[in-house]
């Protein structure tokens, strides 16, 4: 199942497809006794989007058995027992995908000749992704993080090893001679191609940059980097080689901690933008200026969920969930909207919002 949702993966999922494109949509659990309920909920949505393809006069037999194989493959490609909390399937005629989220989805089916996106992009922002990067004088490893794990990385060529005549790291920790490997020209050489390709991986995919290592090897790469110069150091030897455990119990701490200042600063932000009058408040005084590419930050509330129906094309009003027009995940539209026309998007803890009712934005004008 994918989770890492770059730039150029997400403009090739939203390439027109012939139609139909489905997508499929259903909301997971992570632990007992709600995922219980998520194999049976899971094959009933599927059974619908089989259905709704039978029910199209707009698809040819053809088509229609080549999108069922397709959905059937990725059914046996979902691993439930490491559900998160949403569930996306994407099929088309020739290929599909399978898409784990850290944030709940309506359960929904939408043929189309493009795929739904707006779930995985909400779902990517509160993830609030970043790169660790982890450097010793003889490997330097590419860590994806998110909301509550990191795993290793392929991207930018990583990991990178170096292997000269009669070199030994450990032998070299033993005896208290790090410093001098980090002195070492061929080192520097190496750790100065770690920082390039990083700095590939940063133009692909951007993201904060945390880099563990020795502080001698910090040290280095403060003098020889480019791309790692502006990341956030963290002198914690050994995760080159360590487990993705170990990796995530060693920047937890500083990803809380730069959380927390992030969130103090939004706050800040709001009430300034209160005081100037380009502050808006609320699910429907948000969505209008987001339309209007307004929304310079926006701030969400890590859960904060509503269903809504458009009035008359200028205004949302309260729905029920199931109702013929309603907008069940028009928070995650509203965040892909303001994503799109360049705000910066913040989910903050439940609550800080207070009256602005859990979602709220500062404007550009």
């Amino acid at each position: 199942m994918e989770h890492d949702l770059s730039p150029s993966t997400l403009s090739e999922l939203r390439r027109p497809r012939v139609y139909p494109a489905v997508s499929v949509l259903t909301p997971t659990h992570r632990r007992e006794p709600e995922n219980t309920q998520d194999p049976v909920r899971l094959r009933n949505v599927v059974a619908e989007a089989k259905k709704q393809l039978e029910a199209d006069p707009a698809v040819t037999r053809e088509r229609r058995l080549d999108v069922v194989r397709q959905l059937d493959q990725a059914l046996t490609e979902v691993d439930l027992t490491h559900a998160e909390d949403g569930l996306v399937i994407f099929a088309a005629p020739g290929e599909h995908q399978v898409w784990s989220l850290g944030r709940t989805v309506p359960e929904r089916v939408v043929l189309s000749d493009t795929f739904l996106t707006r779930n995985l992009v909400s779902a990517q922002a509160a993830e609030r992704p970043f790169w660790v990067l982890s450097v010793s004088a003889d490997r330097a490893t590419l860590w994806s993080g998110g909301a509550d794990r990191v795993t290793e990385d392929g991207a930018g060529g990583f990991p990178l090893t170096r292997r000269p005549q009669n070199f030994d790291a450990e032998r070299q920790e033993r005896i208290g001679d790090m410093p001098s490997t980090f002195r070492d020209e061929d080192t520097r050489h190496f750790l100065r191609d770690a920082d390039a390709a990083m700095g590939m991986v940063l133009r692909e995919s951007p993201r904060p940059l945390y880099v563990t290592g020795d502080p001698a090897a910090l040290s280095v790469l403060d003098e020889v980097g480019g791309a790692t110069k502006e990341a956030v150091h963290v002198p914690h030897g050994g995760l080159a080689h360590g487990t993705p455990d170990a990796v995530w119990q060693a920047i937890r701490p500083v990803i809380e901690s730069v959380a927390r200042k992030s969130s103090d600063a939004v706050a800040r932000e709001l009430e300034t933008a209160r005081g100037r009058k380009a502050f808006a408040a609320g699910v429907d005084e948000v969505w209008q200026s987001a339309r209007e590419g307004r929304v310079r930050l926006l701030a969400v509330e890590e859960n904060y969920r509503v269903t809504m129906r458009d009035a008359h094309g200028d205004h949302l009003v309260p729905a029920e969930s199931g109702d013929l027009d309603a907008r069940e995940d028009i928070v995650d539209e509203i965040v892909e909207q303001c994503l799109e026309t360049g705000a910066d998007v913040r989910f903050v803890p439940d609550g800080m919002l207070g009256d602005a009712t859990g979602i709220a934005g500062i404007l550009r004008y």
